[in-house]
């Protein structure tokens, strides 16, 4: 593993691997502290996009270990116009030992990775969002044991956090359904390859527009904003296209008795979440970005043979 850019790219038995170190890593620091894995290491951290989660997680997760980071906002870089992608891949290979990059376009990730000497991570991309996933996961895991035979139901746009969601539960041997309006599904090809994992999973993958067919008897609840960042043009007319896909109590009583409701946030409360259930008692949604900090920890460390 030189770089984290997407779950397609690993094995079932990597990203297992990952998520066990998360969980170590976890109970370490929350018996008292982790040990300085990344001391005298520093991770240059790249933003197009702003973030709260993954900006302050991806720090926190350096220092919890004895390592830094460094934060370079887009007006510092300006990847791809001031100054060219692979130049800024080369001359941060010489002054830090791993890249944390959160854009917009995802050729801007591979091209990072190809030009780059130190290990790249995608903090997100418009194709797949491979960390919040890596914490997906491991929140599943803690209230389930396992993703194994555990159906998720994604409500909602067939975004970039579906995607990296349909894959690691096609890989892991979750069953994967999701609901979404027309013209709002995921991208064919993300599907075809979540159909090949699940073949060797074991796993099944189902489709529809129907939000209430997608979470009967599910034990797995996720949403995302209806609007991600790069589509506030588009604001209005999702707005009137969505509704039908509000994650509410009504919604979540036809999952099972056991079902978790999940979000990546920021959640849009009213839009795609009700109060009622993003504050419910099946809410996930706080475990679930406090383990961002875990995951990413597990990540960063195996990528410079910490761990």
């Amino acid at each position: 593993m030189k770089d984290f850019l997407a779950i397609a790219d690993y094995s079932a038995e990597q990203i297992q691997d990952l998520l066990e170190l998360a969980a170590r890593l976890k109970k370490e620091w929350l018996a008292g502290g982790n040990p300085p894995l990344l001391k005298g290491k520093t991770m240059a951290m790249i933003f197009q996009k702003p973030s709260l989660r993954t900006r302050v997680s991806f720090d926190m997760a350096m220092r919890h270990l004895g390592g830094d980071a460094l934060y370079l906002s887009p007006q510092e870089i300006g990847l791809g116009k001031r100054e060219s992608i692979a130049d800024v891949a080369r001359v941060l290979s010489g002054y830090v030992d791993i890249l944390m990059a959160r854009v917009f376009d995802h050729e801007h990730i591979l091209e990072l990775a190809r030009w780059s000497s130190i290990p790249v991570i995608n903090g997100l991309s418009d194709y797949n969002h491979p960390c919040q996933a890596l914490a997906d996961a491991m929140t599943i895991q803690e209230n389930f044991g396992t993703l194994k035979g555990i159906t998720v139901s994604y409500v909602g746009d067939g975004n970039n956090v579906a995607v990296s969601l349909l894959h690691i539960c096609s890989k892991l041997g979750a069953h994967f359904r999701i609901a979404s309006p027309q013209g709002y599904t995921l991208d064919p090809q993300a599907v075809e390859l979540g159909r090949r994992f699940a073949q060797e999973s074991g796993s099944e993958i189902f489709l529809t527009n129907d939000p209430h067919e997608a979470v009967k008897g599910a034990q797995v609840i996720y949403t995302d904003t209806w609007t991600s960042m790069g589509q506030e043009e588009e604001a209005r007319q999702r707005e009137a296209v969505f509704p039908p896909y509000q994650v509410n109590a009504a919604l979540v009583r036809e999952a099972a008795p056991e079902a978790i409701v999940m979000h990546c946030l920021p959640a849009h409360r009213g839009q795609e979440i009700t109060d009622e259930v993003a504050d419910g008692p099946q809410s996930r949604l706080f475990p679930q970005a406090h383990n961002r900090l875990h995951a990413q920890k597990a990540i960063v460390a195996r990528l410079l043979g910490a761990a």
